[in-house]
């Protein structure tokens, strides 16, 4: 799932801030970027990600202010690279008045560099930062899941309509089948009665070919199976990918076995809602 988080801390005088963002993935992989100084940090903060997200690509990016505590500029060696470009126009004869386009870039030419304080005077201000930014991220999430979770029950009960409704069908299908065997060995002028043994055993025969009923428990199973899993809490992710998996072979046997037209229909709407729900499921922990 997405996310975004931001914090922002103080150590020493030297102001920094926090962000995490995550975009989908099925695995996790975590990118942080740090200041120089603060590099041994990299193992803590992916520890830290860790405890609250399994899937995603996940960035940290840690950043120092620029110029807190003090001025951002040298101002004294600004002035000296005026004055220098100054004289060097006079001695041209050319007169030598800087925009405050040309001043803000001698300012940022001439900026103080403040060294950041050492990873370990920071390391506890910038795990609170870190954990105020990474709450918000799974605040975020949460609520994304939560929109999620209504999206899911609601696929889940068209699942079972179409599955109840596949379940209604099935007995009609081998008297349909027997009726129109019969009808065309009558249009054949071969008269034999319902209860002949040659019909019987023809018919005995399609029923078993065509009987879903096992396809049909099964299918019922994972579906309570899933149900149960959208409704807890903690990791649900790879554990309802399998469960998809198998009720998406349920579903294709049915298709395959169920030889009517109407359960052929109800199936590709199983098909469609499985793989609808297999994206979202792609981007859910």
């Amino acid at each position: 799932m997405t996310g975004y988080g931001l914090a922002h801390g103080e150590v020493a005088g030297v102001g920094f801030s926090v962000q995490v963002n995550a975009v989908n993935r099925k695995a996790l992989e975590v990118k942080v970027g740090l200041p120089s100084a603060w590099a041994e940090g990299e193992a803590a903060v992916i520890e830290s990600v860790k405890k609250v997200a399994q899937r995603g690509t996940v960035q940290v990016r840690v950043e120092l202010a620029v110029g807190t505590g003090g001025a951002d500029f040298d101002a004294a060696a600004a002035a000296g690279w005026l004055d220098r470009l100054g004289a060097f126009a006079a001695q041209r004869g050319l007169s030598f008045v800087p925009t405050p386009e040309a001043l803000a870039q001698v300012a940022l030419q001439f900026r103080s560099r403040q060294e950041p304080p050492a990873f370990e005077l920071a390391r506890p201000a910038l795990a609170v930062a870190l954990d105020q930014a990474l709450g918000a991220f799974a605040a975020m999430r949460a609520t994304e899941g939560t929109a999620l979770r209504q999206d899911f029950e609601a696929r889940l009960a068209l699942l079972a309509g179409h599955i109840e409704a596949i379940a209604t069908r099935a007995p009609g299908v081998v008297v349909a089948a027997r009726d129109a065997l019969l009808k065309r060995l009558r249009e054949a002028g071969l008269e034999l009665r319902v209860d002949d043994e040659r019909v019987l055993k023809e018919v005995a025969l399609f029923a078993d070919r065509c009987d879903i009923a096992e396809e049909l428990t099964r299918f019922r199973s994972h579906h309570a199976q899933l149900k149960k899993l959208f409704a807890g809490e903690g990791e649900i992710g790879r554990k309802a990918e399998f469960i998809l998996q198998e009720m998406g072979r349920e579903v294709n046997t049915t298709g395959a076995k169920a030889n009517d037209y109407e359960i052929a229909r109800l199936v590709i709407e199983l098909k469609n809602e499985l793989e609808r729900i297999k994206e979202q499921i792609a981007n859910v922990e």
